[in-house]
């Protein structure tokens, strides 16, 4: 026979495992929702002109001696793609930045403001949606973290198993709303976007991959807790019927 104290122990060791999975859906939901790099890619953008001392691939030079003069005739040497240079970019649910040719740093823009108009709606409700996918992912890991430190009974944990679970499921929910009109609404910018902000070449970045993994850690998390409370129940109807079971051997063979 099993000792008592096993269950009790392998339903702390799930508690504290789904703890440990929305916690890292926590983390990694904040550091997508505040970085810039769900997108990432290159804008195909015309060279400047050579002025002063700068020379290079990165801007366009003249043949003539005097730049100065307006009288003299300036040939430009770059024809066709040499004229242009690619810009690296990096976008996210916030503000879109590209690097400054010739020079350090980027150059930042509010993404809100280069969204299309009629897709700005939908823009605001996956911002709307991801802060209460993270609203919802720390209420679920407050829960559980009090299911973890304060275990006085096991109906009190089945309650607040019970709460946590609903929480995750819904936070999954969202979350996957969320990302998916962002993916809907970066694709119609790209389409209908200004010209100077349309890249050449684009894919997802890092910060895009993690929000999916803060789904996925979300889901394992919500499949975990289920988990402990089903098998939570399906210890408690065993050990109800196998009380059951001796009361009635008990009440055929009284003891003499």
């Amino acid at each position: 026979r099993m000792p008592a104290s096993v269950p009790a122990a392998d339903r702390r060791q799930r508690a504290s495992a789904a703890f440990s999975l929305s916690f890292l859906s926590l983390v990694f939901s904040v550091t997508a929702f505040s970085s810039s790099y769900w997108c990432e890619g290159t804008r195909k953008v015309a060279k400047p002109f050579c002025t002063g001392q700068s020379k290079g691939d990165h801007c366009i030079r003249f043949n003539s001696p005097d730049t100065n003069n307006s009288n003299a005739v300036q040939y430009i040497w770059e024809t066709g793609d040499d004229k242009f240079i690619d810009r690296k970019f990096h976008a996210g649910i916030w503000y879109s930045c590209e690097e400054i040719i010739n020079e350090e740093g980027e150059k930042c823009r509010s993404f809100i403001s280069l969204t299309p108009a009629a897709d700005r709606g939908v823009l605001w409700l996956s911002i709307v949606a991801e802060l209460l996918y993270i609203i919802l992912l720390l209420t679920g890991a407050i829960l559980m973290s009090v299911e973890i430190c304060y275990y006085s009974t096991v109906i009190d944990g089945l309650k607040i198993n019970t709460f946590s679970a609903v929480v995750t499921v819904l936070a999954g929910l969202l979350g996957m709303v969320a990302h998916m009109m962002y993916t809907t609404v970066f694709q119609m910018t790209v389409n209908l976007g200004p010209e100077d902000w349309r890249p050449h070449t684009w894919d997802y970045g890092w910060s895009y991959c993690l929000a999916w993994a803060s789904f996925a850690c979300c889901m394992a998390a919500a499949v975990t807790t289920i988990n402990k409370y089903t098998k939570t129940i399906l210890e408690f109807k065993h050990k109800r019927k196998m009380l059951e079971r001796t009361l009635k051997i008990k009440y055929k063979f009284p003891d003499h």
